[in-house]
Order: C-alpha cells, then sequence, then structure tokens
C-alpha cells in the first residue's frame, strides 16, 4: 500500500458552543485541532484537550514537533510518535508536551485509517464490544433540588439512563461545598436520598466532587465519611474524592470503601498512571484519549489496570474530536465499562462528528467512518473564530478570566 507524504502540519484554534444544556448555560469552549496534511490532499485531524486550558500555547509546540513529521509517512504511527517523544524527552514525559503529542498522534491514527479505508479501533487490534453504555456528565448539582431534578429529567428525555452528578450545590451563580465531614455527608447522602426515592434503586447514578479542581478540597477524613454515607444508596462510582497529590489517601479511600472510585483524568502519560495504579488508587480509572498522551498510551494504561481487575471509564471534555477520539478507544479496551459524554451536544460535537457518532438506547455504536471519523470544513472555522485568552481556567488574584465569549448562530436542530 502507497502512503502519501506528510507535507503540512496546523493548528486550527475555534472558539464556539459545545453543549445546549440549558442547566450549564451555553458553554463556549476553546478547542485546539491538528491538521496532518499530505501530496493526496488526505488530511489526518486530532485535538488536544489541553487547548480547552490553553489554546494560545498549543500552535508554538505544534511547531516544534512539525519538521519531525514533514517528509514521513503514517504508516508506522508508533515509530513517529516515538521520535517525537524522544526529541522532547526532557519535557514532555508527561503534561502539557505529551497532551499536545496526543493531539498530534491522534491525527496520524486519522490519516492512517483514512488510508487503508478503516475506523482507527481497527488499527488498534479491533473493537471489543458490540456497544458500550454511555453516562450523561451533568457538572455541578444544581440547587435546589427541584432543579436537579429537572436536569435529570431532561437527561432521560435525551436517551440517557446513566447520569453523573456533582458534589455540593449551585444555585446557577455560586457553588458550595462543605469541608466539614459531617456536614458534607449530610449533605451528599440527604441529595441521593431524594434522588432514589424520586427516580428508583435501578436508576444509574454517579457522582463527582471535582477535588482537582474545586476552590475547596475535602481531606481523607471528609472523603472517608461522604463515602460511607453514600455508600446505601448504590452508586456506580464516585468520581475525583480527593486531590490527585493526595496519592495516598486514594489508596487508602479505595481500600477501606464499598464505593468504586474513579479517577485520573489529570493525569498524563503511562509513567505518571503507572504510580497510582500499583497502589490502587482507583477502582475505575479514567484516561482521556485526547490529553493522557496518545491512543496508544491510553491502550496500555487500560491493559495495566485490567491486569489489577480494574476498569476504564473514558474521560472526554472536549470537543466532537475528543469524543471521538475516547470512542475508539474505549471499543479498543476490552475493560471499559462506560464512556462519558456531554448529554446535550453543540455543533462543536455535532458538525465534526456528523454520522460517525452513533448513539442509541443510552448506548453508543462503534464509528463505521475511516480514520477517527472527523470532518472539519473551512466554512466551520470561519464560523467559530478563535477568541485569544478563552481557554477556561480557576479564576485566582491577578488572573481573571473576564472575556466576553460571543455566540455565533447556530442551528439548535
Amino acid at each position: 500500500m502507497m502512503y502519501p507524504t506528510i507535507t503540512d502540519v496546523r493548528t486550527v484554534l475555534m472558539t464556539g458552543p459545545a453543549t445546549f444544556d440549558p442547566f450549564k448555560g451555553n458553554i463556549h469552549r476553546s478547542v485546539s485541532l491538528i491538521e496532518i496534511h499530505t501530496d493526496a490532499k488526505i488530511i489526518g485531524l486530532g485535538e488536544t484537550y489541553a487547548g480547552y486550558f490553553c489554546p494560545d500555547l498549543i500552535p508554538s509546540i505544534v511547531e516544534f514537533f512539525k519538521p519531525i513529521l514533514v517528509g514521513q509517512t503514517a504508516d508506522d504511527v508508533d515509530e513517529l510518535f516515538n521520535r517525537m517523544y524522544h526529541c522532547g524527552n526532557f519535557w514532555c514525559r508527561v503534561g502539557l508536551g505529551l497532551s499536545v503529542l496526543n493531539g498530534i498522534e491522534a491525527a496520524l491514527w486519522d490519516l492512517k485509517g483514512k488510508v487503508e479505508n478503516k475506523p482507527v479501533y481497527e488499527l488498534l487490534g479491533g473493537t471489543k464490544h458490540e456497544s458500550l453504555p454511555t453516562y450523561a456528565s451533568g457538572g455541578p448539582s444544581n440547587y435546589p433540588l427541584d432543579a436537579l431534578v429537572s436536569k435529570i429529567e431532561l437527561y432521560v428525555e435525551h436517551g440517557f439512563n446513566r447520569i453523573k452528578i456533582g458534589a455540593g450545590g449551585y444555585d446557577g451563580k455560586t457553588f458550595e461545598i462543605s469541608n466539614d465531614p459531617n456536614e458534607a455527608a449530610d449533605f451528599e447522602a440527604s441529595k441521593l436520598d431524594f434522588l432514589r426515592n424520586r427516580f428508583g434503586r435501578d436508576f444509574n447514578l454517579m457522582m463527582d466532587a471535582h477535588m482537582s479542581n474545586s476552590p475547596i478540597t475535602w481531606n481523607l477524613k471528609t472523603a472517608q465519611s461522604v463515602m460511607k454515607a453514600v455508600a446505601p444508596f448504590g452508586l456506580s462510582f464516585f468520581e475525583e474524592p480527593l486531590h490527585y497529590n493526595d496519592r495516598q489517601g486514594y489508596t487508602e479511600l479505595c481500600k477501606n470503601t464499598e464505593v468504586p472510585i474513579a479517577g485520573g483524568e489529570c493525569l498524563t502519560g503511562t509513567w505518571e498512571w503507572d504510580i497510582f495504579i500499583e497502589q490502587d488508587c482507583f477502582d475505575i480509572g479514567q484516561p482521556d484519549a485526547s490529553f493522557t498522551g496518545g491512543m496508544r498510551q491510553c491502550q496500555r494504561i487500560a491493559e495495566s489496570l485490567a491486569k489489577r481487575n480494574r476498569q476504564i471509564a473514558t474521560h472526554s471534555w472536549g470537543a466532537g474530536a475528543s469524543l471521538l477520539q475516547n470512542i475508539h478507544l474505549a471499543f479498543a479496551c476490552p475493560n471499559t465499562s462506560v464512556v462519558e459524554m456531554d448529554p446535550i451536544l453543540g455543533p462543536l460535537h455535532t458538525e465534526m462528528m456528523r454520522d460517525s457518532f452513533r448513539f442509541k438506547n443510552g448506548r453508543v455504536l462503534p464509528p463505521q467512518t475511516p480514520g477517527l471519523g472527523i470532518t472539519l470544513t473551512e466554512e466551520m472555522k470561519r464560523r467559530f473564530p478563535f477568541v485569544p485568552g478563552s481557554g477556561e481556567f480557576n479564576n485566582v488574584p491577578g488572573k481573571t478570566n473576564t472575556i466576553a465569549m460571543p455566540m455565533p448562530p447556530c442551528d439548535k436542530s
């Protein structure tokens, strides 16, 4: 088989609506995509989720690696990844550099799949599932409780029977969460008791404390108190009950609670993941095939978890390319339990994925299109122009995100 020669590597930055969820608002996201051009006019496309946070930094890193790819072919993606990884080894073993490599590697897999006329999961060893369950990622728990009920009912209307809610409470303006062990435990238990009485015991519920990003961080004592209080309510898992800096706390918590503990979305690279896996920090790992370090690295992380009888639940909070990258990864890994997704997708998802995304009865089906199945048109680039500084970050004194996001016209149908 003749493979086309890579002629250029480009970064595409966009800002636009990625969700029409009224309980989150019209969230505008920055998106960082990598295009790999060839002399056959076939373009590989991938996304780095790092562009959701610091998009302005991504083009320079892509340019750094570009000379390694130009003049090459995508027949051996692993070899090209290894060359880039070795070139930047001192600073991209983990972290931002590796997450950008993730987007470049995804674009290479997309290119290879298009050339060979195969979906990417076939290139990664073939699908291990006929379909996979998905869950609606609901963000913070809206308050009062009738607002939370309305949120869940909306997600059910959109075909979901698995829903993740947040710890604490959000009234549309302010977010509140307690670090007192008794207060936190009582609050979360009363919330779940209300929801179980309303929706029944068979409904799949998950909870996320967002402790990698919360303004208040639970300690082990608070997390243990909360797990004890929520255990009777049959959660599928409890995500990020501790900060990732508290690795020993995760080990202790996972060992001493019956509630499945999930985490890992902020971890990058097999080297960082291995430390958490070897110490049994998670019952369910959450690698992200647009952030963790690459499709192949995510596969290796899933394999390491499987050896310890652990599962994965892919994290996905980027745009459409990120979601499809994670779907292909999920189908390639035997120990995938569930796939995360925004329940009410906006155009930065739907217009990129088109018919490649197949969702039915709360489950996702394997994409059938060659490569990742992503489409990016010049019209989309024009309609969702990048807003400099539009990445998401936690506000602190001296660094506050005050950019007003424009709302491009788009079809909600």
